[in-house]
């Protein structure tokens, strides 16, 4: 088997290494900045992409855009392209939202289940006169004259990206909401694009979690039965209202037994709601944690029970679970379950997203003639607001990542 291709960052040169992928270019893009007298080098991580005639290049600083909910980042970056190869033709660049609803093997008989919406439009080259984003001018410096800058404004109500997970038996493309950029060479903007011209590179938007977090999450039920002279009484608390995905949720239970029945067991589950707004009833719900004891029960008629359970979501015990949301998968990039959706107004949602959300629920078994007693709490799992500060000092050393063309593995020495 022959060796693979990559640049050692340090010399840039080109080695072989079986352990690499032939399509990962790691090469660091260096900005010197004077401080006196010294020289500190910035280095910084950019996606590369290229068509599979080689002829045209797109360079993205990041693949996830950050929905702020009251405003989105705007995608940005820079088209490389050879004016001689285009004759006249021109550039044109698109940001397009995919919604996936059914699954691809069921598209028969002229079904499809699949939405694009093109959510922004804009000829690239030849350019229009444009005020480049500080990483386009970067970019344009280190590429050379044929580099030209493109910004795709997000609508703030567009969904963020969401993947279904399929079961082992499901093929084709995953349901959820996906965003790709493509670019293509045409007369005009309506021109059929031709695959060997065009390049199309998937990205994410995302939300972090909020700076300031909602009241605990308390609950109290309360359940009367026939001929019994009181109630039973469930308190369920959370620790707090936030948590970050991986973290460990605290669920304080409470039972007052006041009435002839007996608790027997004490079940407490997390559920992940996904909410299809293109339909009526399009909700379904996973359970992503769950424990069930038996300890200190039974909670006999007239006693009381206090009890402290932990549960902890996270993708890895839910891998073969079909139908779980998860955040927008890119290829090389790993995921975890969906996090909570944050809307502006809950009223105005867009019709072809998917809203997220999750609540703790706990359930008391009384037996084959009592019955149960639910109660439910929602809460928010989300990623924490990454410090771009603490970021930009661990980063060591700065790579272009190429992504696959069908046709190409070109590699290009960017120092």
């Amino acid at each position: 088997m022959p060796g693979r291709s990559y640049i050692d960052p340090g010399t840039t040169k080109l080695r072989k290494d079986s352990q690499r992928s032939p399509f990962l270019l790691e090469s660091p893009f260096r900005l010197l900045l004077s401080l006196g007298s010294c020289k500190m080098v910035v280095q910084f991580k950019v996606f590369k992409k290229a068509a599979p005639n080689g002829k045209l290049t797109i360079y993205l600083g990041r693949r996830d855009f950050v929905d702020h909910v009251s405003a989105v980042d705007p995608v940005d970056g820079v088209l490389v392209v050879d004016p001689s190869y285009l004759q006249g033709r021109k550039v044109f660049g698109q940001l397009v939202c995919s919604f996936r609803y059914g699954r691809e093997e069921d598209e028969v008989m002229g079904l499809n289940f699949q939405k694009d919406l093109f959510l922004a439009s804009e000829q690239i080259y030849p350019p229009k006169d444009v005020e480049p984003t500080k990483l386009q001018e970067r970019l344009i410096k280190k590429l050379g004259g044929s580099a030209y800058p493109f910004t795709f404004k997000m609508p703030d109500q567009a969904p963020p990206s969401v993947t279904i997970q399929p079961g082992r038996e499901d093929e084709g493309k995953p349901c959820g909401v996906e965003y790709y950029i493509k670019v293509y060479v045409g007369e005009n903007e309506d021109d059929r694009s031709h695959k060997r011209s065009t390049i199309q590179l998937n990205i994410r938007r995302i939300q972090f979690a909020p700076s300031k977090t909602g009241r605990q999450p308390c609950t109290i039920v309360r359940k009367d039965f026939m001929l019994s002279p009181g109630e039973l009484e469930m308190e369920v608390t959370l620790d707090k209202q936030l948590y970050y995905h991986g973290e460990k949720l605290g669920i304080n239970v409470t039972i007052k037994n006041n009435s002839n029945k007996t608790v027997k067991k004490i079940k407490a589950a997390v559920q992940q709601s996904v909410d299809i707004c293109l339909f009526s009833g399009g909700q379904f719900k996973s359970t992503v944690a769950s424990v069930e004891t038996q300890e200190g029960c039974p909670v006999s008629p007239g006693s009381a029970l206090q009890k402290c359970m932990y549960l902890t979501p996270v993708l890895s015990s839910n891998m073969d679970r079909r139908g779980v949301a998860l955040d927008g998968h890119l290829k090389n990039i790993h995921t975890n379950l969906a996090s909570s959706t944050l809307l502006a107004n809950p009223e105005n949602r867009d019709m072809f997203g998917m809203i997220i959300s999750y609540t703790v629920k706990v359930k008391l078994y009384l037996g084959a003639m009592g019955g149960e007693v639910t109660a439910e709490l929602p809460f928010v799992l989300m990623h924490p607001k990454p410090d771009l500060r603490r970021m930009m000092r661990a980063d060591s050393q700065a790579q272009v990542e190429a992504f696959r063309s069908d046709s190409i593995a070109a590699s290009v020495d960017m120092d």
